[in-house]
């Protein structure tokens, strides 16, 4: 069981939304949105394309402003902060489009964006122990499997106190999405970071995850813990079709 938080200010929660309404242009793609992440827990949020998932990630990081709720970080309102500073208080994206650096080796991404409170490179490589082999090779020429490690490690030497990942999965194979997943459960585990994650393969996603969310045209249509949500097959089915009631 996650830790309960200790006041309704979110302090004793990693991330808190409370009634958050984000888009674009002042237009507003999710809606009262309520979602909270406790320290060192793994959430997924789940959901069809175009429901507002990307759209809450990036409120979440610093990239959106919210029109309107909150947004809470260990405590602290941090809705419209920019992402740099987000970045320095302990909170890290790894975006849809891993945004890497088609020139630059997989050493230089990690030494570019390490600092002294990072796990060592060779804790690092441990957890992602296919980058060990191409250290020096150049970010452009590694697989969609290495290039999604890379993302993944680029963002753990900060050593984050908050990992949102955008859907680490896309354009892999299934058999690597499989060895990518459960990364995500080690993360919290063993460097007690807490884990929000956008990913379309539900049925993993809910075997690594302790709670998820269900997102269905800018709302949270289902939520609830991991191992409840994947006995609720019917349901989840439903919430993705935009059938099901708020649980």
């Amino acid at each position: 069981m996650p830790p309960q938080a200790t006041n309704s200010s979110g302090s004793g929660h990693a991330l808190v939304l409370e009634d958050v309404c984000a888009g674009y242009q002042q237009i507003a793609v999710v809606r009262d949105l309520k979602l909270e992440v406790h320290p060192g827990e793994v959430v997924a949020m789940l959901g069809p394309n175009g429901a507002g998932k990307t759209t809450t990630l990036e409120t979440i990081a610093g990239l959106n402003r919210p029109i309107s709720g909150q947004v809470k970080l260990s405590g602290e309102e941090i809705g419209g902060v920019p992402a740099h500073n987000l970045a320095k208080r302990g909170l890290a994206l790894v975006p849809e489009g891993r945004a890497l650096f088609p020139g630059l080796t997989v050493r230089e991404h990690l030494r570019l964006a390490g600092g002294r409170s990072g796990p060592r490179e060779g804790e690092l490589l441990e957890m992602l122990p296919e980058l060990e082999k191409c250290l020096y090779r150049k970010a452009g020429l590694l697989s969609g499997g290495e290039q999604q490690m890379l993302a993944i490690g680029r963002a753990l030497v900060t050593r984050p106190r908050l990992l949102l990942v955008d859907e680490m999965s896309l354009g892999l194979a299934p058999v690597i999405v499989e060895r990518l997943l459960p990364i995500l459960r080690r993360v919290a585990d063993e460097f007690g970071t807490s884990v929000l994650f956008v990913e379309q393969h539900v049925a993993l996603a809910l075997e690594i995850s302790d709670r998820a969310y269900v997102l269905s045209h800018g709302r949270i249509a289902l939520e609830g813990a991991a191992a409840q949500l994947r006995e609720r097959r019917e349901l989840l089915a439903a919430s993705y079709l935009g059938e099901a009631a708020v649980a």
